[in-house]
């Protein structure tokens, strides 16, 4: 015993005021802190995997008597982290359950809002909404935190989706407001699913209360909504403006373009020009991605007068127009028959840099057989050669068309054995025009080795090209009905 007398003043004044000696120096809020802290690295250098009948939690307990302290939330946060991570499902609940009927301190949120995204990505959905039903029990107060992370595994899934207003109802009586983030997840999962329409009735509700709607909510909804099949022009623009007037939504050069894009996919190209001159009136400089769509739909309702404008304007605005832009044109062109025209455009494009493509060559290609003009088909085809453009079945396809439309058979033929060669197709309609072509000029033989070569080829003809050569050989079926044996002759059959 520490004698009166060897006692400071200090000392001696702390006795006479509350009437007991002061804290013994190892018993100090630092000191406690210490152990915590020792005991929480003993139990982190515990191996992640534990065999029964050892677990993670009886480790925990023992690192904390060890060093006479009681675990922390810390200690049991990195329990459930470990056992979540190493999926060791069976262990989890005999941590929750000291956590809720032993330990007397409250634990962050963000333990249970971690503990039930992982066992959504589990695919334990009913532990994850056990888990949020239960945080009230940790001596926790539930928030949009934890609500948020059950909405975002609940709304991965159709069947998840499906609980999502029993959660909000009972969520509500939890005493959780929803907030912005909540109703974000909520239309986020919508617009995935195709659910535009409740999508928009969410966000009417957060109109209605007072949330405020930032440009990306209104910009997926608006995004999913013209991915909708059945809808209108006038229903997509009418939301445009709806979102403009009640929450101020500035559409961006992204948004613009999908409702470029689906007006033009329904065939308005006059309204999808409209938007292009809406846009520059709000004082937007259209991409070059949006003149071509625009071009594209104006060509496609066959206002030519129109696109000569579109294309004009762009090259005024300063735009390069690219590959796609050039295709469009030219393709407009060749559709009011001017071929020469397309031509000098390829020029053109090659002067500003722009390489032709195949594609461009094929437009050009099929409107001069169109014209029968085969002689330049053939030109065209050696200067593809030379600009390093390789022809598909889709250029054969168009020469072959066009040999045979304009009388030229025996070219024709060629044409086809050349494709036969050349490139595998179950099916092609040129090769049935062909057949059917030469029996009507009675060229049955012809059209006999041609038809064997393309069984041969694996290439199937159509009912078309074996009725056109029945009906015309005449006294020779037996040969066509032995070449038609052979094609559907089952597989190992004798």
């Amino acid at each position: 015993m520490v004698r009166t007398s060897s006692l400071t003043p200090r000392s001696k004044f702390f006795i006479r005021k509350h009437r007991k000696w002061p804290v013994s120096p190892y018993n100090t809020k630092w000191h406690k802190l210490f152990n915590q802290h020792q005991a929480l690295q003993t139990l982190k250098q515990t191996p992640p995997l534990l065999n029964p009948p050892q677990t993670l939690l009886s480790s925990l307990l023992h690192s904390f008597n060890t060093f006479n302290c009681d675990p922390t939330p810390q200690a049991y946060n990195f329990v459930l982290k470990t056992l979540t991570r190493t999926s060791q499902f069976a262990q989890i609940p005999s941590v929750l359950d000291r956590l809720e009927s032993v330990e007397k301190f409250h634990p962050p949120e963000s333990i249970f809002s971690n503990l039930i995204r992982f066992y959504g990505t589990a695919n334990r959905i009913g532990n994850a909404i056990d888990v949020f039903y239960r945080i009230p029990k940790f001596r926790c107060d539930p928030s949009a935190v934890s609500l948020n992370s059950l909405l975002y595994v609940l709304c991965g899934s159709s069947e998840g989706l499906k609980m999502v207003p029993q959660i909000l109802m009972k969520s509500r009586a939890m005493g959780i407001r929803l907030e912005e983030s909540s109703f974000r997840i909520l239309i986020t999962a919508l617009c995935g699913m195709g659910k535009v329409g409740y999508a928009i009735e969410i966000m009417k509700c957060m109109i209605s209360n007072g949330y405020d709607l930032d440009v990306k909510i209104c910009s997926l909804v608006l995004a999913s909504l013209c991915e909708q099949k059945g809808l209108g022009g006038l229903e997509v623009v009418g939301f445009v403006e709806e979102m403009k007037n009640k929450v101020g939504f500035c559409p961006g050069m992204m948004d613009y373009s999908n409702v470029i894009r689906f007006l033009v996919k329904q065939g308005k190209g006059l309204d999808a020009l409209g938007v292009l001159g809406k846009m520059k009136v709000e004082g937007m400089k259209p991409d070059i991605v949006c003149y071509t769509m625009v071009l594209y739909g104006v060509i496609e309702n066959g206002d030519y007068k129109n696109a000569d404008k579109v294309f004009d304007e762009l090259l005024v605005l300063g735009l390069v127009p690219d590959v796609y832009t050039y295709n469009v044109y030219i393709n407009g062109l060749c559709k009011q028959n001017n071929v020469e025209a397309g031509i000098k455009m390829i020029n053109c494009m090659k002067e500003l840099g722009c390489k032709p493509n195949l594609i461009t060559y094929n437009l050009l290609l099929k409107a001069l057989c169109k014209k029968g003009e085969l002689s330049r088909v053939r030109e065209l085809v050696s200067e593809m050669s030379l600009n390093g453009v390789g022809v598909n079945l889709q250029t054969h396809r168009i020469m072959l068309d066009g040999l045979f439309c304009n009388g030229d058979v025996d070219e024709a033929c060629v044409f086809m054995e050349e494709m036969l060669d050349k490139f595998l197709c179950g099916r092609c309609s040129a090769y049935d025009d062909v057949i059917y072509g030469l029996c009507q000029r009675g060229l049955i033989s012809k059209a006999m080795d041609l038809l064997q070569k393309m069984v041969d080829k694996n290439v199937v003809p159509e009912a078309r090209a074996w009725e056109a050569v029945l009906l015309s050989s005449g006294t020779g079926p037996c040969l066509v009905e032995t070449t038609w044996t052979s094609l559907v002759k089952p597989i190992g059959a004798d």
